[in-house]
């Protein structure tokens, strides 16, 4: 196997698992697959896929970063969370993981009302709507995450059968 297949393997590997970083917050989903889409690119020296379009998918980054802190962070702001509800699902997202599908649905929601109620300020309804919001928040941010990565995976595909 040679140098530039290995690059190629190399930058497919990054791209899955950014994909699943999306979903799974223990990755940095979209920097992965940002990574492995320039990987690619250079294996074959920017011929296939330009510097702008590296560039614009730079861009595309930087703004799915943008937007899962913000769609957090709104949507626990605006039930009124407190600093360690945030810290809660969070907290809880991660440990989500260990439990498989329900952990990743459950896991901010609880984290964050566990979070709240630890606040000693809130009384368990308005926990309830804290947990909701963020838990909103997050499907809200890892949607448009996950259509921000496929629309890169576009253009750079359209890069490389175009250019």
């Amino acid at each position: 196997m040679d140098g530039t297949t290995l690059a190629y393997l190399f930058a497919g590997i990054l791209i899955l698992v950014g994909l699943a970083g999306i979903i799974l917050p223990a990755l940095p989903g979209t920097p992965l697959v940002f990574a492995g889409m320039l990987v690619a690119a250079w294996a074959n020296g920017f011929r296939d896929v330009s510097v702008w379009t590296i560039v614009l998918l730079g861009v595309l980054t930087l703004l799915s970063l943008a937007v899962d802190f913000f769609a957090t962070t709104l949507g626990a702001q605006k039930a009124g969370a407190s600093k360690p509800a945030l810290f809660g699902a969070a907290l809880g997202t991660v440990v989500g993981i260990f439990f498989g599908i329900p952990g990743l649905l459950l896991g901010p929601f609880v984290g964050a009302v566990v979070g709240e109620l630890a606040g000693g300020r809130r009384e368990w309804a308005h926990a309830s709507r804290v947990g909701v919001a963020t838990w909103l928040g997050l499907v809200v941010g890892t949607a448009f995450k996950l259509a921000l990565a496929f629309g890169m995976l576009g253009i750079f595909v359209v890069a490389l059968l175009w250019e």
